[in-house]
Order: C-alpha cells, then structure tokens, then sequence
C-alpha cells in the first residue's frame, strides 16, 4: 500500500508535463506558453470591464465554483459559477438539462468574456451546448477535458487544455492546478504591475 501514495503524485505529475493543448485551429501548442496567452487574455478581459465563467457537471463543477471564487478574491477579476442549485433546478426543469448552462450563458453572458469550460470526458452535451451559447455571445472559450483524444469538447475553444488519461480524479485535479497556474500568472503580472507603477511614482517636491 505504501506505493500508492508516490505514484498518484508521481502520475499528476507526469500528466501534467503532457497536458496537450491546441488553438482554434487546432495547432500544437506548448504548455507553458498556452497557460501565459490564457492568462494574459484573462487579464485583458477584466481590464475591459469584462469576466470570465466557470462551468462544469459533478466534480467539475466543483471545479468551476472553486476557480470562480479565487480568480475574483486572488485574481481581482469578475468570476462566476453557474452551478448554483437553484438556476440548476430551474433551468434543468423548464428547458432540459442539457440546456443548464446555454440558458444561463444566454441571459448573463457579455460579448468579450471568457467562458471556462470544463469537462473530464469532454462529451458532456450541456457543456458543448454552452460553448455554442459563448460563440454566438462574443465569448472568448478556454477548454478543460481528458479521456479520449478525440473528445467533442476538445477543438471547440480559442485554448484547448486536454489531460491524456482515462481516470477522473487524475483529469479533475489537473483540470484545477491549469486554472490555478492562470490564476498565478495572473497575480504575478498584478504584482509586478503594482510594484513597477510604485517604483514610477514621482517623488513629491
């Protein structure tokens, strides 16, 4: 039993080094690279008054509702979760669950933000019905998915972050330490911001 322990984090660790990520046009892109553009385009986002949504089903969504509430109390960028149970219900008794998020997005969502969406097979209907809902709003779209390489999820955003493993916990886990590593980059951009324009300030006479 005493093996198990270092080779789970030995896996997220080796998983996260062939994280896959591809562009809209599908091209290849390196990781680290993709995590600073998504992180940067975050951050140009909130500047213009924007904000970026977080969805996902299951652990997912727990997911969505953590990064939503970091990237606004860390990050100082507007996030949102449409997990809530009550739009869940709602929304899911009156149009369908596979409409859950779509609706949502139709009713909330503004021309130039981010929608995050995270799916560990990358097949769920509400999440892919969502990312049509954010194209046809104006959004931006960064996808979270694993499992099967071919997944639908995976060509539908402008960053597409996919986890080459069939196994939940693993593509979940991973699916927050990606969105944690944005919300780094994007604190230290802040930061360094803060300090330069400190550093700047003209000296009272």
């Amino acid at each position: 039993m005493d093996h198990i322990v270092p080779n789970y984090i030995n896996d997220l660790h080796t998983l996260f080094n062939q994280t896959k990520v591809t562009d809209k046009e599908g091209r290849a892109l390196v990781l680290a690279d993709a995590l600073v553009k998504a992180a940067e385009m975050s951050q140009k986002s909130s500047s213009l008054g924007k904000k970026v949504v977080f969805i996902g089903n299951g652990g997912s969504a727990a997911v969505a509702s953590h990064k939503a509430l970091d990237y606004w109390f860390t990050g100082k960028i507007r996030g949102i979760s449409f997990s809530d149970h009550v739009n869940l219900t709602c929304v899911s008794n009156d149009f369908g669950y596979q409409n859950v998020f779509a609706r949502q997005i139709e009713a909330f969502a503004d021309k130039g933000d981010i929608l995050f969406a995270i799916s560990s097979s990358g097949n769920s209907e509400n999440i892919i019905l969502a990312v049509e809902a954010a194209r046809q709003r104006g959004c931006s779209v960064f996808t979270f998915s694993g499992f099967k390489e071919n997944n639908r999820l995976r060509g539908l955003g402008d960053l597409n972050f996919y986890i080459p493993v069939q196994h939940f916990n693993k593509v979940e886990s991973l699916h927050l330490l990606l969105c944690d590593c944005i919300l780094e980059i994007i604190v230290e951009y802040r930061n360094k911001f803060l300090a330069d324009n400190e550093h700047n300030k003209p000296i009272l006479q």
